[in-house]
């Protein structure tokens, strides 16, 4: 995508189809005149005196406790640099996303036109009553020192500017691991500082709490060393300024044990890192390119411990493990401030978790087959959704042995719950397939590339580096419409009709047919039907050409699957196929099946039905929690439409006894976990969350997808197809883009399972044959 094609997504996706990226959401009941007069007059006036008899009740009547400000005059913005408070709104609006997606805290974004200092102050003290906390963000040094001391004195709520703490925290959790990995101590190494901002500042502050001597830190600026005899040196680079006699960074790299960048590209060489001690720890920080580029120094040393900025190289020190989690314990027992021991937990806690075992959801999303605590693996991944469970709680105890909560916490196991309720708000299911598809990109065949729809995906699906596109289509409009797209990929197009095509065309037919001669095909049938491209595409994964295959966007679904069965049929022990659809919904993802396939199955076509589904669901590195669903609840109904789901459950009890499966059950007992206990607490579902349904019929599965997406806006991904030999998947007619990018993800991710599954097929076999 060219940058002209990038800025112009970039502006639609901030511009449509509503602008901006947060919005006010009501969270409690409006429908009715009963309701307005609660939510206003006359109703308010009783919790508005609550208040005013005792301020504390404020909590317990707004949403102050779950809010948080993310404030900015604009003088310090990203890679910006002083764009004005308008201009960095869309920068603080993103913060607030993040906020709400990782920890489940709201955010009103605020914007001061100030660059005075106590004129800064003032305003944020002003309108402090109404937040539970105050992120201040992308305010330039040193006045970001000030504004932040002041108001961490004059507020009783958590303060904190992430632009310094946030790097802080995450790269001292990573420091620890690392000096562990080395052998090394942190009062005995040598640290280089490499940049002198506010990041470099609470960095080496922070480094210094934990051991650090201040005599082993050399700081470098934009001018070199900062020494004790320069002059006009701020305060807070006056507290870094050492008595050795080095002017330049690359004296100061001299058996330096620690480096830590978090300055501007390029300004480590190879040589430098080859003049550090044994073991050296690299921490290159700055954005988006680093000190040092990552393949060089791992080619340059290969004893280095190495860290980024950067999500495509290990350990990368991302502020999203720190400042959603530490808010979000702080604002959970009220603290009156964020200070050192809540820091230091954080600290301390993210350290611990990676050297704990990884989820297999984590291995999976990074497509690695088991992350261990080790010199690629210091500092937690993002997508970890452990970190919510692990980080808020050692805030809020440090809060709590502190001294500033005021309102502790006493059951923890109800705590760690509440918390992962708050993550099922988040999709990150989403970024974990994409990023999973990323990791080893597969050849993906769209065979209706000349409905722009489809390109469009497939550009994304390109440059966000998910897959590798093959364009099946009309030549001379595929090439007008990339024209259009600004869609200049050196991608392979194929027009199956076209005389270019004749010499492949016709080796598929000749094969085609040799598999289906007895079935009624001739060779001249096999060439014909070889010129449509659902049969062309579905020969071109049959036959290695491609690795995946998407299509359905403009054509009924029966006519689809048609040819896929027909040329690339079942996998290896499978009966039948069945598709499932995964749902973002509030409470989570939500894995639907059968969505397109079946449409009344008997109850053993019922069992296999969620047989596969079990696989899909555990080939997302999750666990299936599956309910069969029903209108009738536990024999309450002689019907054979619930006997048929009663007889499917037993015979999966049996032959998959470890599956945590049960029915039948009314889809609302299925998912209220109390309701359920209260009810039928016998069920192997009672007190568990379901993240799997199965229905009785197509129509039930279908109606109910589509009622979730259309009614509830919730993203849907798929029909997922299960059973196929082959990694083949059939949209929906008009499908959107962003369902073809999803759909897209998923038949990277089956393709890349299946071909585990043959390699490790074809290791036994050699095992066995070698024995």
């Amino acid at each position: 995508m060219s940058k002209q094609s990038k800025r112009r997504e970039a502006l639609v996706y901030h511009a449509k189809p509503t602008p901006g990226k947060i919005q006010v959401v009501p969270t409690k009941k409006y429908a009715t005149q009963r309701d307005l007069s609660l939510a206003y007059s006359p109703g308010v006036a009783e919790p508005c005196l609550e208040i005013a008899k005792d301020v504390n009740n404020v909590y317990k009547y707004t949403a102050k406790g779950n809010l948080v400000a993310v404030i900015t005059n604009g003088t310090a913005v990203l890679g910006l640099g002083n764009i004005g408070p308008e201009a960095s709104k869309p920068v603080m609006e993103g913060k607030g996303l993040l906020f709400k997606i990782f920890a489940d805290i709201d955010v009103f974004d605020i914007e001061v036109n100030t660059e005075n200092v106590e004129e800064f102050i003032q305003t944020v003290k002003m309108i402090a009553p109404t937040f539970g906390g105050i992120n201040l963000e992308d305010i330039k040094a040193p006045e970001a020192f000030e504004i932040e001391r002041r108001l961490k004195e004059e507020l009783d709520i958590p303060v904190m500017h992430d632009d310094q703490h946030g790097t802080a925290i995450i790269s001292a959790a990573a420091l620890l691991n690392a000096l562990e990995l080395a052998e090394k101590k942190m009062e005995d190494v040598q640290i280089v500082i490499s940049g002198a901002g506010a990041a470099a500042i609470s960095c080496t502050r922070l480094y210094q709490a934990f051991g650090a001597k201040r005599e082993n830190i050399v700081m470098c600026d934009s001018k070199g060393v900062i020494r004790q005899n320069r002059t006009n040196l701020t305060s807070e680079k006056a507290e870094f300024a050492t008595h050795r006699d080095i002017e330049t960074l690359t004296d100061a790299m001299n058996n330096a044990d620690v480096f830590i960048g978090l300055s501007t590209s390029d300004v480590v060489y190879p040589e430098m890192l080859l003049s550090m001690a044994d073991n050296p720890i690299v921490f290159a920080m700055a954005n988006p390119d680093p000190e040092i580029e990552y393949q060089l120094a791992v080619d340059t040393r290969k004893d280095i411990i190495m860290a980024t900025g950067r999500s495509d190289h290990p350990n990368q020190v991302n502020n999203v493990l720190g400042f959603p989690f530490i808010f979000r314990g702080a604002l959970d027992v009220r603290a009156t401030k964020i200070n050192e021991a809540m820091k230091m937990a954080a600290v301390e806690a993210l350290a611990n978790l990676a050297k704990q075992n990884v989820p297999e959801q984590v291995n999976i999303a990074y497509g690695e087959t088991r992350l261990t605590f080790g010199r690629d693996y210091i500092i937690p991944k993002p997508f970890d959704p452990r970190l919510i469970t692990e980080v808020p709680p050692a805030v809020a105890k440090a809060a709590m042995e502190s001294g500033v909560a005021q309102e502790p916490i006493t059951d923890w196991d109800k705590y760690r719950e509440q918390l992962m309720e708050r993550l099922g708000n988040d999709n990150k299911i989403v970024r974990l397939l994409t990023n999973r598809a990323k990791m080893n990109p597969k050849r993906v065949v769209y065979a209706e590339a000349d409905h722009l729809d489809v390109l469009k995906a497939a550009q994304i699906s390109y440059d966000e580096g998910i897959a590798i596109p093959i364009l099946l289509g009309r030549r001379d409009t595929i090439l007008r419409l990339m024209m259009e797209l600004e869609f200049d990929a050196d991608v392979e197009i194929i027009d199956p009709k076209t005389d270019e095509e004749e010499e492949r065309r016709n080796r598929y037919a000749e094969v085609y047919w040799s598999q289906r001669k007895r079935k009624g095909v001739t060779l001249y049938s096999a060439q014909k039907l070889l010129r449509e491209r659902n049969y062309f595409a579905a020969m071109m994964v049959n036959e290695g050409d491609a690795d995946a295959l998407i299509s359905g966007f403009s054509r009924s679904y029966p006519s689809v699957v048609k040819p896929m069965l027909e040329l690339i049929g079942l996998a290896k022990g499978a009966t039948r196929i069945a598709t499932t659809n995964l749902m973002m919904t509030q409470r989570g993802p939500m894995f639907l099946s059968d969505t397109s396939i079946n449409i009344d199955p008997p109850a053993e076509d019922l069992a296999k039905i969620a047989q596969m589904t079990a696989r899909t669901v555990k080939m997302f590195g999750m666990e299936p929690v599956m309910a069969m669903i029903s209108f009738a609840n536990f024999g309450s109904s002689p019907s054979p439409r619930a006997t048929k789901v009663r007889d499917a459950v037993k015979i999966l009890h049996e032959s998959n006894p470890d599956l945590l499966v049960d029915g039948e059950l009314q889809t609302d007992f299925a998912l209220n976990p109390e309701m359920l206990q209260e009810n039928f607490p016998f069920s192997k579902l009672a007190g568990k969350k379901v993240n799997t349904l199965i229905f009785p019929s197509l129509d039930a599965a279908n109606i109910t997808y589509k009622l979730l997406k259309e009614l509830n806006k919730s993203e849907s991904i798929g029909p997922i197809m299960m059973g196929m030999r082959k990694p083949v998947h059939i949209l929906q007619l008009d499908a959107s883009v962003d369902e073809i990018v999803n759909m897209t993800a998923i038949a990277v991710i089956d393709a890349q399972y299946k071909e585990r599954k043959e390699q490790e097929a074809k290791a036994a076999l050699e095992k066995q044959s070698a024995l």
